[in-house]
């Protein structure tokens, strides 16, 4: 995997077949949302009319208005061993409109569907954060006389969640809800993206790379020219910068990814479209510390928040390349790169080992107890105290060689 390989043809041509799964048979995407797109609007607005309807239907029953929600929670997900991802189990809960305790949700549930029904007939998107802003107004009749009246949300992640829980109940995606993140993670290496109609070879993207968009669905992200043999993602840009300055993935014919910390669902979603899609292995080079343990998890089967997502998210077969508790004495490296565990990470570690997908990994329950003896933690970048490129030129090419990696 590892094995230097001599630059390909630019001009080489990618075949209908992989164009076709890659994207459903077209080399370039509409810049309108047409075709499928289409299809998935009208079945997301029928599922926003048929929420509707079925509140006007019991309140002309004379019965309690409600909203069913499928329950996100941890005791409501499921591991499913034999396919390795995570899944929502079927437990529901339901918002009241006169339940003193459930009416905001209530409320705030319509007040974003009839939002998103909003988006959906002018044809456009709005940011999580344009989502929170358009839902935003004070409640009629909550003010008055000196006093502030009740605004419909207190803060965007309070927007967020009922966007997430519309996600479920519906059925749809968000990109489906026409609501997109901030962008976050980068890419480089052997491939040709067509973004939105336009074409962006990854080969020659100078210093900052390709940014990875939030809506990495086929109808709008095709991917050509895929000559890469394998995905190497990094936690961080200040890694993923180190890598590409030395031009890794071009000496060993990869596609370099980051995403910023715990990756957003763009990048989860290219990392598993290029596994699926394209057969490449998905390599991660990650903290040694319990977040980078977590993050690896995340990516491999998937999180407890998004369980009804792991279908299109997670990557069973992901790799951790490390970097390792055992990497200390074996890399012979200095006292100074040492951070000390605190009481929070012991704590985290020890829920990450009891986690059902890790506590049958052998592997996994040696390499945390190893973490937890040491008693510190290290981070990618403390390789540079061996020397500027070793993380690039001789830890990560050594371990590619060795396959040595945890799965």
């Amino acid at each position: 995997m590892a094995k230097k390989t001599s630059k390909k043809p630019a001009g080489k041509k990618t075949s209908k077949k992989t164009l076709s799964r890659a994207g459903g048979g077209a080399a370039t995407a509409s810049r309108s949302r047409g075709g499928s797109w289409a299809d998935r609007d009208a079945k997301t607005a029928e599922a926003i009319r048929g929420l509707a309807d079925s509140i006007v239907r019991s309140s002309l029953a004379g019965r309690e208005p409600k909203v069913e929600v499928p329950t996100r929670s941890s005791a409501n997900t499921k591991w499913n061993k034999s396919r390795g991802i995570l899944q929502m189990g079927s437990a529901r809960q339901e918002r009241q409109l006169f339940n003193l305790g459930q009416a905001r949700k209530f409320m705030q549930t319509l007040l974003h569907g009839q939002g998103i029904n909003e988006l959906i007939d002018a044809g456009k998107t709005l940011s999580l954060r344009g989502m929170y802003y358009k839902g935003l107004h004070t409640i009629a009749g909550t003010g008055g006389k000196g006093r502030a009246g009740e605004k419909t949300f207190d803060d965007q992640t309070e927007s967020d969640a009922i966007l997430e829980d519309l996600e479920v109940t519906i059925g749809a995606l968000r990109e489906e809800l026409h609501v997109f993140a901030k962008k976050r993670g980068t890419m480089v290496g052997n491939i040709t993206v067509i973004d939105n109609g336009d074409e962006i070879n990854c080969r020659k993207m100078g210093t900052g790379g390709y940014a990875v968009p939030s809506i990495c669905e086929p109808e709008v992200i095709q991917f050509k020219d895929v000559e890469a043999d394998f995905v190497l993602h990094v936690e961080k840009d200040t890694v993923w910068q180190r890598f590409n300055e030395d031009r890794f993935w071009e000496q060993h014919n990869c596609i370099l990814t980051e995403g910023s910390g715990q990756p957003p669902r763009g990048v989860r979603r290219l990392l598993h479209r290029l596994n699926k899609e394209h057969g490449l292995p998905i390599i991660c080079l990650l903290d040694c510390d319990p977040w980078g343990h977590y993050i690896y998890s995340v990516i491999k089967q998937g999180s407890i928040s998004l369980a009804f997502e792991s279908e299109r998210l997670a990557i069973p077969e992901a790799k951790f390349l490390g970097i390792r508790a055992k990497d200390y004495e074996a890399c012979g490296l200095s006292d100074d790169v040492q951070i000390d565990l605190n009481e929070r990470d012991r704590n985290r570690a020890k829920q990450i080992m009891a986690y059902p997908w890790f506590a049958e990994n052998k592997q996994w329950q040696r390499e945390i107890r190893k973490m937890l003896s040491n008693g510190f933690k290290m981070e990618v970048e403390s390789l540079i105290t061996k020397d500027i490129s070793y993380v690039t030129e001789t830890y990560v090419p050594e371990r590619l060689k060795a396959k040595d990696w945890l799965g």
